[in-house]
């Protein structure tokens, strides 16, 4: 059975050893941290900080998957599992998220705005930006929010939208007739 062009192959880096610096990988690697890292990481394929790992750092990645301790935001372009007994301390952006029955994350989930390669950036959008996009009247769009019939974040008392969400929810709301 073939690989998939962006799979891992069978490279895989196993660091149980203190580290400090910036680790960046080109191709696709299975890296798995079991000791301790402070500095940056950027990673193609899989990373995995195991359960007695300690990591301080600002973590870019595709797939991650965390049981240690990790300190420093998390980006990862396809997923992150958080499982028993990791500890996150920092901000978490991924567009699948699994996190298991006792591990603990002390920080911010953004699920909305991680881009796919070539995919334009997404726009945080007003009430009344949202009304003029769908042309409708911003009371109408505020009942869609309060009704939770439309993506939307309520933040310091007034409507916030992602436009990448509501376009994907005006593509679901077509579907349906």
């Amino acid at each position: 059975m073939g690989k998939k062009k962006d799979e891992p192959d069978d490279k895989i880096l196993d660091v149980d050893a203190s580290m400090q610096g910036t680790i960046t990988f080109k191709d696709p690697v299975n890296l798995r941290i079991n000791g301790s890292f402070e500095g940056k990481l950027d990673t193609r394929g899989n990373l995995t900080i195991g359960e007695n790992a300690k990591v301080k750092a600002s973590i870019h990645g595709e797939r991650i998957i965390v049981a240690g301790k990790v300190t420093g935001d998390i980006h990862a372009t396809h997923s992150v599992s958080v499982i028993a007994p990791a500890l996150v301390q920092g901000s978490i952006s991924t567009p699948r998220l699994g996190v298991g029955e006792g591990a603990v994350i002390e920080g911010q989930i953004s699920m909305l705005n991680v881009r796919q390669p070539g995919e334009a950036p997404d726009v945080t959008m007003t009430l009344r930006d949202v009304a003029q996009y769908l042309e409708v009247e911003a009371k109408v769009v505020e009942e869609w929010a309060n009704q939770k019939k439309i993506p939307a974040r309520l933040e310091n008392g007034g409507w916030n939208f992602s436009k990448i969400a509501v376009d994907r929810w005006i593509q679901e709301e077509n579907a349906k007739v």
